[in-house]
């Protein structure tokens, strides 16, 4: 659905500064000084305000653009100060600013345990120095690695020492940036306590509300367990209709992701749609009373809220709420609203309550999808006509996917480098069994324990849940299932974005000068990727990996690449870490190799701790060297200093002529301060991999 005027969506067109001072404050502006700022935003408000209230005194109609640009200013500056105000570290009283023996925190979340560990979130309340309580501000991100820790819960209240880290980045390029996806949720400081460390003060101190909510979400989650058997079902049934993703595995979470489904794997705008239905069906009766209608919009709303906060409050569910809302509060005082703006509508409520969902994945995609469901699924509908009934349904469902998949494409994309090549038929094959789940998973958890009932609403659960995973596995496992390595830049993605607003556009309006600028655009496009890719497959480099307690090197010759390590390929640092650079440099012939093994090929060799890498000769520094002085030095490009290394550097230097010692990230700080010390004293050039982003050497 396009306006035929942008009158028809003014919260649309107003909501663009909106968005753009945000995008300005977290990105540009943010160390600006919010008391400026408020002023700023004040005057340009009365400024708005005092000529609408001399309109007409000073013929402001003959120049009506300048209220436009008033009122686009003060968006732009409201949506910066909401994002200066919001960020925790511009308080004055945040806990890192404070000095503090202790710190009083509360548990915001639900603790989740894995690995042993138990994480969850918590408000810092207060400092404690020298028995001196100060109130302090901010959120800590905490591990605890103790069995007695497990019974925490929200809105226990704990003291713990004041001993915390800020979050490291990335050391690896194209890892993924665990650092950047916390800050977006206001969290950069992260402790780590060993047993004992904490005393629990207080329980239940959190809000009542959430607190039965969370319980609750537990109890239905056990209530699964008790008639369903699988453990992949439990999983995926707990995600879809609780949003309760602790027990989700990796296996199950990547037939999802590669099929273009993995949308499914989280409470939705249709899970809440689901719920709004059997919701209006229930109060279906309220209608022919007097107040009816009232009293069902205000039960259906809260209703709908209730199980939004249950489910965990994420961006599509909070999206979707909003919406149905707005249609309810529509339907109810018999009020029409173009979806459009209750969609921006839902965006401008969101985002004054937290501007950091912007940068958030889930909430760029579920607006992203709608929008594209309201204004490109019309036109994709008219590609085709269909007299039969059922064909005319089936395209109708088929236009739906395609829609959402074109629109969200390009930032899928960009930050998950992969493409599903058969997303509308897994699409196609789940609309029913999604449905079922739905239905039948709230038809079991909201009646009582019946035995033949409940068991056989169970059975049902289950059984669709393992014939859609096993659906979904056969999909994933078909050859050219998924197009991988996708690796785009910011620029590229804008212009993908560019190419299918032009050329859908075109299909709308039939205006020539549309498609002219589309085809353009996409030469534009594969002019800039070719130009980029035949740079990254040129280049032969050495990148030394910063792994922290591990070794990395990688040797990269054009697409090829040897990965010299202590890790396999298997193992989940390797996956984490060092494939991700390898898709990114678009490296298609990976061979790993140990520390101790030796290889020869075509441009590269390594013999016990010495490697020839086209013109470059590099020493592995990882067992002692022999007691005897050279009598003349050898020659090397590269020292790589291994923590396993139990010769010093005067013992290296009287044996070795190098240009460049590399220091691995493993030695502790006190050995890594004695390395620095003594390659200064003898004016050796080296660099320490430790706390460091991992270092590119350029080999032509």
């Amino acid at each position: 659905m396009i306006a035929n005027h942008k009158g028809e969506i003014p919260v649309v067109i107003l909501i663009l500064p909106f968005l753009t001072g945000i995008i300005a404050g977290l990105n540009w502006f943010s160390g600006i000084d919010i008391v400026w700022l408020i002023w700023v935003f004040t005057l340009l408000s009365a400024g708005f305000i005092l000529l609408n209230l001399n309109y007409n005194r000073f013929k402001l109609y003959k120049i009506r653009w300048l209220g436009g640009i008033l009122i686009n200013a003060i968006l732009f500056v409201f949506g910066w100060l909401l994002v200066i105000n919001y960020n925790e570290l511009n308080n004055k009283d945040h806990f890192s600013k404070t000095n503090s023996q202790y710190l009083l925190v509360k548990i915001n979340n639900e603790p989740v345990l894995k690995n042993g560990l138990l994480r969850f979130t918590a408000d810092v309340e207060d400092g404690v120095n020298k028995g001196t309580k100060k109130p302090t501000s901010g959120t800590l991100l905490i591990a605890i690695k103790d069995t007695a820790a497990r019974k925490l819960y929200y809105g226990d209240e704990i003291l713990i020492p004041a001993k915390y880290n800020a979050i490291e980045p990335p050391f690896i390029p194209a890892e993924f940036n665990y650092k950047k996806y916390l800050a977006n949720q206001n969290i950069f400081y992260q402790a780590y306590l060993y047993p004992k460390q904490f005393v629990l003060v207080n329980s239940n101190a959190g809000n009542p509300l959430i607190a039965y909510s969370l319980r609750l979400r537990q109890r239905l989650v056990e209530k699964l367990k008790q008639n369903m058997r699988d453990t992949d079902a439990i999983a995926v049934a707990s995600t879809i209709i609780l949003g309760y993703k602790a027990d989700l595995t990796n296996d199950v979470l990547q037939a999802y992701s590669k099929t273009g489904t993995v949308y499914v794997l989280s409470v939705s705008g249709a899970n809440v749609a689901i719920i709004y239905a059997l919701l209006a069906l229930v109060f279906g009766f309220l209608d022919r009373y007097k107040y009816g209608k009232l009293i069902k919009a205000i039960t259906i709303t809260l209703l709908i809220w209730y199980y939004a906060m249950l489910s965990g409050f994420s961006p599509a569910v909070c999206r979707a709420s909003v919406m149905i809302s707005m249609v309810i509060i529509g339907k109810t005082f018999s009020r029409y609203i173009n979806t459009l703006n209750i969609l921006a509508i839902s965006a401008f409520v969101l985002l004054i309550y937290d501007p950091f969902l912007i940068n958030e994945v889930g909430f760029q995609l579920s607006y992203l999808a709608v929008s594209g469901l309201i204004i490109f699924r019309p036109l994709v509908y008219k590609w085709f006509t269909f007299k039969n009934k059922w064909a005319d349904k089936l395209w109708a469902l088929c236009s739906v996917s395609i829609a959402a998949q074109v629109i969200t494409f390009p930032l899928s994309a960009f930050y998950f480098h992969q493409f599903p090549v058969y997303f509308l038929v897994s699409n196609l094959f789940i609309i029913i069994p999604s449905a079922v789940i739905m239905y039948s998973g709230i038809i079991y958890l909201l009646l009582p324990q019946i035995p033949f009932l409940s068991k056989a609403a169970a059975f049902i659960l289950e059984k669709t849940i393992i014939l859609m995973n096993k659906g979904l596995t056969i999909v994933e496992h078909t050859p050219y299932a998924s197009i991988n390595k996708i690796w785009i830049t910011t620029p590229e993605y804008l212009l993908l974005y560019v190419i299918i607003i032009m050329l859908f556009c075109f299909l709308y309006y039939k205006k020539s000068w549309l498609l002219q600028f589309s085809l353009g655009t996409t030469f534009l496009f594969f002019l800039i990727f070719n130009i980029n890719y035949i740079m990254l497959i040129k280049k032969e480099n050495i990148t030394w990996l910063n792994l922290k307690k591990h070794k990395g090197i990688i040797f990269k010759q054009g697409n090829a690449a040897v990965v010299l390590t202590d890790l396999k390929a298997t193992d989940k640092i390797y996956q984490y870490s060092i494939q991700p650079y390898l898709d990114s440099c678009q490296i298609n012939n990976t061979r790993v190799i140990g520390m101790n093994e030796d290889v020869h090929i075509a441009w590269f060799m390594k013999k016990h701790n010495y490697i020839q890498f086209l013109n470059k000769k590099i020493l592995i520094a990882d067992r002692p060297l022999l007691n005897q002085k050279q009598t003349n030095k050898l020659l090397v490009d590269y020292v790589y200093l291994s923590q396993d290394q139990k010769n010093t550097l005067e013992e290296l230097n009287s044996n070795f002529k190098y240009n460049l010692l590399l220091v691995d990230a493993g030695f502790t700080d006190r050995k890594l301060n004695a390395i620095k010390h003594q390659a200064d004293s003898m004016n050796i050039d080296y660099k320490i991999l430790k706390r460091n982003n991992s270092i590119i050497s350029v080999s032509k």
